[in-house]
């Protein structure tokens, strides 16, 4: 959506989102893999009250279902909000219906992990899961920086971006007709 906003915050916010995505979605690859190794499903109903054998699983699950759905101070946030300010400014009802997808996708994200954390341990596979092993936590420390510092500090990854997102733009901008991209505003 970012890229054919055509604009230079849709298409920093494009890019900056996959690289987002690279890591936030991986990290969650990865919870799942985690819980799998241990139980050998991927069912949703397997699971519940983990929170209460598994911590530190827990907290890195939770870190990157809020970074998944834009928590401020993530890099997920910075991705989508430059993607739906450069949407907004081309158009607003676009804008608006990716907003809503957004929230939805959150409702669904945050349901997700309820389900999978919270709750009682009922389950009796479940009493004898283990937390994450140091190893485990090895491979997601990468990842949780990585995620922090490009949404604390975007610019490490957008002015790199930046002078080839502006010539891109600049050049499309010059091989468009003006015309179309005036009915393409409207």
């Amino acid at each position: 959506m970012g890229i054919f906003a055509a604009n230079q915050q849709g298409v920093d916010g494009a890019i900056f989102q996959m690289l987002s995505h690279g890591f936030i979605s991986g990290a969650l690859f990865l919870c799942v893999g985690v819980i799998y190794d241990r139980m050998h499903t991927r069912e949703i109903a397997a699971y519940g009250g983990l929170v209460n054998r598994m911590p530190a699983y827990a907290l890195v699950f939770m870190f990157f279902t809020m970074a998944n759905v834009g928590l401020p101070g993530t890099s997920g946030f910075v991705g989508e909000f430059l993607t739906l300010m450069g949407i907004f400014q081309v158009n607003t009802w676009v804008a608006a219906v990716a907003a809503t997808g957004v929230i939805l996708s959150a409702g669904y994200a945050l349901w997700l992990y309820r389900r999978v954390v919270f709750g009682d341990l009922v389950k009796e596979a479940l009493r004898s899961i283990t937390d994450m092993t140091p190893r485990e936590k090895l491979v997601f420390a990468p990842l949780v920086a990585m995620t922090l510092i490009l949404g604390v500090y975007p610019r490490l990854a957008t002015d790199i971006i930046g002078p080839s997102v502006t010539a891109l733009v600049a050049d499309y901008h010059a091989s468009v007709p003006a015309s179309a991209l005036a009915q393409a505003g409207e």
